[in-house]
């Protein structure tokens, strides 16, 4: 695949990375444009397998549910999460709690060296 970005690596983890070119051709380059994929979509980017079109909208609805954190953790630390293939295909209506998502966010920053309290991930405001 020629590009790497962040939805490359989201049909990478859910096994269709083969996908990742015709996506951003199609302009779906961004998670956030992800979230808004449907059947009407998926025809015009050109996914014509039944079980990828499931595993797809599977995915797509766990990431207007949970949020694109989870890609970034799963990119990161596939075993972080318990069943980390299928936290974004997975039938189960809650296959991770916010609860888990925050404790391995706040692993990884913390081993990152990150606060996000600090600059410049925040800035004081003046009044």
């Amino acid at each position: 695949m020629p590009h790497h970005n962040i939805v490359c690596e989201w049909l990478r983890t859910i096994g269709l990375a083969h996908y990742g070119e015709s996506f951003l051709e199609n302009g779906y380059d961004e998670l956030e444009i992800c979230k808004q994929i449907g059947e009407i979509d998926l025809d015009a980017i050109g996914v014509d397998n039944p079980s990828h079109r499931g595993k797809l909208l599977k995915s797509v609805r766990m990431l207007r549910e949970k949020g694109a954190a989870i890609v970034y953790v799963l990119i990161n630390d596939p075993k972080a999460l318990s069943s980390s293939n299928e936290i974004l295909t997975s039938d189960c209506d809650t296959p991770v709690t916010m609860k888990e998502l925050e404790a391995v966010m706040k692993r990884h920053l913390e081993a990152d060296g990150i606060r996000l309290t600090a600059h410049p991930y925040s800035t004081p405001v003046s009044t």
